[in-house]
């Protein structure tokens, strides 16, 4: 039986004609919260990218395996019904899609019986409420005329109505407030528990003043050049990248 896993081997990434990721080996277990750290330009989001089958994120090389089934060709619909989750640094505005609706339709796409509308909206309450969202964002435009901590908090909502196997979220923690920030984190450790493998991919340590990571990989020049624990990123945060990067 294969293990459950999201499991990247030898990934080489470009973008634009240029290598960015330059031979990348991870594995975040099932149930496990890993985070990968790195100052900006390390490559970290075309690594999200590449993960969630982005078209400008060329894959030149490796393999992308989720429970031991290679999805590294496989287009982003097909990804994601496989159970994996992206949470974007910059969610995208859709007017005239609602919250609501657009949840729906990614809920009952990964499913072969879909929810009556009913029974998603008595879902889709219980999980608002968990997150402390205002059920009146359901019925509001797509992160029309939202703030960032708003946006965020909406993909936390995605993620907890999907229920995905791993979720891969990309600056997640960047610009929010205290309060906005305690939400995310609860949702991510929410998950956790769940039994989902979680990576967060962030340049700032304060995310795990409310995670507690298994594992923290620093990425630089396209490289995993450093792995350890939650020691790892208090390190980080004393002597920053640069230090760390050069006792690798």
């Amino acid at each position: 039986m294969a293990k459950k896993s999201l499991k990247i081997s030898g990934l080489k990434v470009s973008r634009d004609g240029k290598e960015i990721i330059k031979g990348v080996d991870l594995e975040v277990p099932a149930g496990e919260l890993h985070v990968l750290m790195g100052p900006n330009g390390s490559g970290k989001s075309t690594l999200a990218g590449a993960l969630a089958g982005h078209p400008k994120c060329v894959i030149t090389a490796g393999r992308i395996a989720l429970d031991g089934k290679d999805i590294t060709k496989l287009p982003p619909d097909a990804r994601a019904r496989a159970g994996l989750f992206l949470s974007l640094q910059y969610p995208p505005e859709i007017a005239g899609l609602s919250v609501s609706n657009f949840l729906r339709a990614a809920v009952n796409a990964g499913r072969q019986k879909p929810l009556g509308v009913v029974e998603f909206h008595e879902l889709l309450k219980r999980k608002m409420a968990e997150l402390k969202i205002d059920e009146a964002f359901a019925a509001r435009g797509l992160n029309e005329g939202f703030s960032g901590g708003e946006k965020k908090r909406v993909e936390m909502l995605q993620m907890s109505v999907l229920e995905p196997k791993f979720a891969v979220l990309d600056e997640t923690d960047s610009g929010l407030d205290v309060d906005a920030l305690k939400v995310v984190t609860a949702a991510i450790a929410a998950r956790r528990r769940a039994g989902s493998g979680v990576l967060v991919i962030t340049h700032y340590a304060r995310i795990l003043d409310h995670l507690s990571p298994d594992r923290v990989h620093v990425m630089a020049g396209g490289r995993i050049v450093r792995t350890g624990g939650a020691e790892l990123a208090k390190e980080i945060e004393r002597s920053g990248f640069e230090a760390v990067i050069r006792e690798k």
